[in-house]
C-alpha cells in the first residue's frame, strides 16, 4: 500500500521499540493532533498508553500511519474510503479517490487555452 517512492520522501524509521507522539509526528510528517484523531477513526491504530495517558507507538504503528497518510494525502481518499481500504472491505469501483479541486481548475484552464488556440 505504501509505495517505495513515498518511503524515500519520509525520514527513515529508527531501530527503536517505542516512539513518542512527537517522534511519530516527525517521522510521518503529520501533526500530533491529527495522529490522535486518526486513532479514533482507524481501529487498527492503537498505541500503548502508559503513565499519564502518554502514547507510545511501535514500529508497526508508524508503518500503519504512513499507509493512512498515503491514502489520505497522496491518493486523495476520504477518511471513510481509507478506513474501508485499510479494513480490506473496499470495493475498488465503489471507493474512488477524491479528485483535487486545484487539479480540476488546472485542467479546465488547459482545455480553455487549447480551445482558444484551435479557434484562432
Amino acid at each position: 500500500m505504501l509505495e517505495p517512492s513515498h518511503n524515500s520522501e519520509l525520514p527513515e524509521i529508527p531501530a527503536k521499540r517505542y516512539f513518542t507522539i512527537g517522534e511519530v509526528s516527525d517521522l510521518c510528517e503529520v501533526k500530533p493532533h491529527v495522529l490522535r484523531y486518526w486513532e479514533q477513526e482507524f481501529t487498527q491504530l492503537k498505541p500503548v498508553k502508559r503513565r499519564g495517558n502518554r502514547r507510545y507507538y511501535q514500529r508497526q504503528d508508524v508503518i500503519l500511519i504512513r499507509q493512512i497518510r498515503t491514502l489520505l494525502y497522496e491518493q486523495g481518499f476520504t477518511i471513510g474510503g481509507a478506513r474501508q481500504r485499510m479494513a480490506g472491505t473496499a470495493d475498488p469501483v465503489e471507493v474512488k479517490p477524491v479528485i483535487n479541486q486545484q487539479v480540476i481548475k488546472e485542467l479546465i484552464e488547459e482545455i480553455e487555452e487549447a480551445l482558444t488556440y484551435l479557434t484562432s
